[in-house]
């Protein structure tokens, strides 16, 4: 069982009561702690207890004991009327029965954690939202630390060697500025500014990638240019191709975010 007791945790954020249409909210007991209802992006929300003017907004962080999920999704299966889905059922079955209770994020403490990336969340449901929190990442100081060892995040890392910066050329210089370059990632002769590379990509001689996210195993033709991006895993940047340049010309061939930011969809070959 969690220490509150709950067959399922829910984690929340306090967020300004204007804003509850734009989540999904938690509404409490009185005492703030159990859940009393959750409501998808309420027009009438009700505050907190201790805070009217502030909601709890769901961070969509469940934390279950084994046997209340096994019973949860087990009575969802036999009911024939469910979607059987996580948040529209599961969770409202078991705020029914009483079994949900609610952590309010404010509380979190992290070991090492500064004043400035305490109680760090992003809501990252849109594509700029998704970008912003990429950029947070390579600020001098960043928001969303991943350089905080007394809270290392584990994950598995590919066996892939480590990044590599080519040529020392007064045209062509492989260089990373304000950026964050992962494993296997070769930087040819090319520039990266403001970016994010993830494992296995490739800048050729004399590209140009800024301000952008680019995923794995991506490949960026020489003389290229991308800017301001977003590229998913596998995409062919052919030499000379031009991205996040001609908004007009990035609107006919891409998808183009609400804030600019262009699209380059897994596997697609842009071409000159």
């Amino acid at each position: 069982m969690s220490r509150q007791g709950a067959g399922v945790t829910v984690a929340g954020i306090r967020t300004p009561i204007d804003q509850a249409d734009q989540f999904g909210v938690i509404e409490t007991t009185p005492d703030g702690r159990r859940i009393a209802a959750f409501r998808e992006k309420p027009k009438d929300p009700v505050g907190l207890p201790d805070a009217p003017d502030e909601v709890f907004a769901s961070m969509g962080n469940y934390i279950f004991t084994a046997g209340a999920l096994i019973d949860a999704v087990t009575a969802d299966a036999a009911d024939e009327s469910s979607n059987h889905d996580l948040g529209g059922n599961i969770i409202p079955y078991m705020v029914e029965r009483g079994e949900a209770a609610v952590y309010d994020f404010a509380a979190n403490e992290v070991p090492g954690a500064t004043e400035r990336d305490q109680g760090y969340w992003r809501d990252v449901g849109t594509l700029d939202a998704y970008y912003d929190a990429h950029m947070d990442l390579i600020s001098v100081h960043p928001i969303f630390n991943l350089y905080n060892l007394e809270w290392p995040i584990l994950t598995h890392p590919d066996p892939l060697p480590p990044a590599k910066f080519v040529f020392d050329e007064d045209t062509r210089r492989g260089t990373a500025l304000d950026s964050m370059v992962c494993s296997g990632v070769v930087i040819s002769g090319g520039t990266a500014r403001r970016s994010v590379l993830s494992p296995g990509v490739h800048l050729h001689s004399y590209s140009l990638v800024e301000d952008s996210i680019v995923m794995q195993n991506t490949q960026v033709g020489r003389h290229a240019i991308v800017r301001r991006a977003i590229v998913d895993k596998n995409v062919q940047i052919a030499d000379g191709a031009r991205v996040g340049v001609d908004p007009e010309e990035d609107r006919r061939r891409f998808d183009v975010s609400a804030g600019g930011v262009v699209v380059i969809v897994k596997g697609e070959v842009v071409e000159a």
